[in-house]
């Protein structure tokens, strides 16, 4: 008798800033992945652009960032933008996002059509190989949220070059503790493409045609995005998820 896959829903959480081929491709990875475990069944992809809150430097407006992603998917039938993160007033834990994401929430999937009757659907959190080593940075993580992103939830970690997430595993009790319910994905193919890199080659005038759709490169230029001025904006300023933290641990 054929084992009923679990349908599930990958979200991936981040800035967007802006969005490149490589975030699409590692959407592609994981489902050739968790399709391949014969346990699931991926039924969407979510892209979720943090809020301006969040403080980073060069960071352009959510509208702008939710639009270019929006392009970006275009050409995908399970991939979708969720704007709820982007049009929070501050900046909202990853937990707390994932926990708006389930089906029995807040189900921003309503795009997906009725899923059949059987295992209900999960939702993991989709990242590449060096997310996991921000579980170690000191205030940027309670314990209790990596507790449950990796036991509630769990993780499907893409990992590239030389970024090894097993030793992260192995340094953590907690991601240890729950390994059985983190996926590492190995891509072979060496795609180094980064937000940071694109906004470099905008803000000088290169090239960055195959590294970001068409469409979004023309966004860019319709908006004027990525400019000199726009790479100092936030400078100086500590990010909110570590002075929140702080706020919070201090309480």
């Amino acid at each position: 008798m054929a084992t009923c896959r679990v349908p599930l829903f990958l979200l991936a959480c981040g800035s967007f800033n802006p969005i490149t081929n490589q975030h699409m491709r590692l959407f592609e990875l994981a489902r050739d992945h968790m399709h391949s475990t014969g346990r699931y069944q991926v039924v969407g992809g979510i892209v979720s652009p943090v809020s301006d809150g969040y403080g980073k430097q060069s960071l352009v407006l959510a509208e702008h960032r939710i639009a270019m992603a929006k392009l970006a998917i275009k050409s995908s039938n399970w991939l979708t933008v969720d704007e709820w993160e982007s049009q929070q007033p501050d900046w909202m834990e990853t937990v707390v996002t994932m926990r708006c994401g389930t089906l029995s929430s807040r189900p921003p999937h309503h795009h997906v059509p009725p899923l059949p009757s059987g295992p209900a659907p999960q939702l993991k959190l989709l990242c590449g190989a060096d997310f996991l080593d921000t579980f170690k940075v000191p205030g940027l993580w309670k314990d209790k949220h990596v507790e449950e992103v990796a036991g509630r939830f769990g993780l499907v970690c893409v990992s590239r070059g030389g970024l090894q997430p097993e030793r992260a595993m192995h340094e953590s009790d907690t991601l240890s503790r729950h390994q059985q319910n983190i996926f590492l994905v190995r891509e072979w193919v060496r795609n180094e493409t980064s937000a940071t890199e694109v906004r470099r080659a905008v803000r000088r005038g290169l090239s960055v045609k195959y590294l970001i759709p068409d469409s979004v490169i023309e966004y860019i230029k319709e908006h004027n995005l990525y400019t000199e001025d726009s790479e100092r904006k936030n400078k100086g300023t500590v990010l909110r998820p570590l002075t929140k933290q702080a706020k919070s641990f201090n309480d």
